[in-house]
């Protein structure tokens, strides 16, 4: 019996079509709590592959606490995503994610060092340079820069001509203010290092096109989910913890997929992967877009494929 044609695998292919299906229907997934060694070993199995992926681990300091094995922890989590998407946006503190420059699992490369800026830090007392954030914007050779989302309308209709000469990039400092106190007090989901939705936005709009797949394995209340379904992206997510992935479905309106122990404990073993065939996305996204972000507005109408 060949390798795909095994009993087991019948059952891993009905789950790939179960999470096409439903991204076809709902436009976001979410996965059963579990660590992002299994979730993206789970997606690789599947064939599914995104175009970015967000990775917001804990930062080795203040609330997600102090793992000893750091250094090693975080250049792991870049090899599980990397063979997932060709674009991957690394979030931590600067002091802790400049080290991990030279760490890079091929065939990830840094394509920019992205700052995010909030005047309103509770920790501004102590300096500038606890009021920023630093985002790792890491590419493989396939990735595919997305800079006709930030040009202004002059711009966008010089592009639609052939007439504009030069492209300007994405913004490489991104200024949003912490959800904290009264600022962002509609989105709070309770999370404690939960980002604003604009600035997932920005990192989405950069590297993705309409009908494109992001994911997020380390999800959190589901940030990335939501910038997905406001842009017309699809997006998978996944989330180690039991209680977050509890607030990410009642925000997106989105119920957990069952996945069976028994099939994520046959991942490990080689026998019962899949044929290395990417996933067809849905040819139409299910939810319009609301048109929050000014780059939305300047998105070219790309055909989705």
């Amino acid at each position: 019996m060949k390798p795909h044609s095994t009993p087991h695998n019948s059952e891993l292919l009905e789950l790939r079509d179960n999470i096409a299906s439903q991204l076809g229907k709902q436009g976001v997934v979410i996965l059963p709590p579990m660590d992002i060694e299994m979730s993206s070993r789970l997606l690789l199995t599947l064939g599914f592959h995104a175009q970015c992926c967000i990775l917001d681990p804990w930062y080795n300091k203040g609330v997600g606490g102090v793992r000893e094995d750091y250094d090693e922890f975080l250049p792991q989590l870049l090899r599980y995503v990397a063979p997932l998407s060709d674009h991957v946006f690394l979030w931590g503190f600067p002091e802790i994610v400049a080290r991990f420059v030279r760490m890079l699992p091929e065939p990830l490369t840094l394509k920019c060092w992205l700052t995010w800026f909030y005047k309103n830090s509770p920790s501004r007392i102590r300096g500038w340079r606890s009021a920023q954030m630093t985002c790792l914007h890491l590419t493989t050779p396939k990735a595919v820069m997305h800079v006709e989302n930030f040009l202004n309308d002059v711009q966008r209709e010089k592009l639609q001509q052939g007439k504009l000469l030069y492209i300007p990039g994405p913004p490489s400092v991104i200024e949003e203010s912490l959800l904290c106190g009264f600022v962002g007090r509609n989105e709070q989901t309770g999370h404690p290092s939960q980002k604003p939705l604009s600035v997932i936005e920005k990192t989405l709009l950069m590297a993705t096109a309409r009908g494109e797949l992001a994911i997020d394995l380390m999800s959190g209340s589901g940030t990335t989910g939501e910038a997905c379904m406001a842009n017309e992206r699809f997006a998978i997510l996944c989330d180690i913890s039991e209680e977050y992935t509890r607030i990410a479905e009642e925000r997106l309106g989105v119920a957990r997929i069952e996945v069976e122990e028994s099939l994520l404990a046959l991942l490990p073993s080689a026998e019962h992967r899949l044929p290395h065939e990417h996933v067809a996305l849905p040819t139409k996204h299910p939810r319009p877009a609301v048109g929050r972000l000014q780059g939305h507005r300047n998105q070219l109408d790309l055909e989705m494929e």
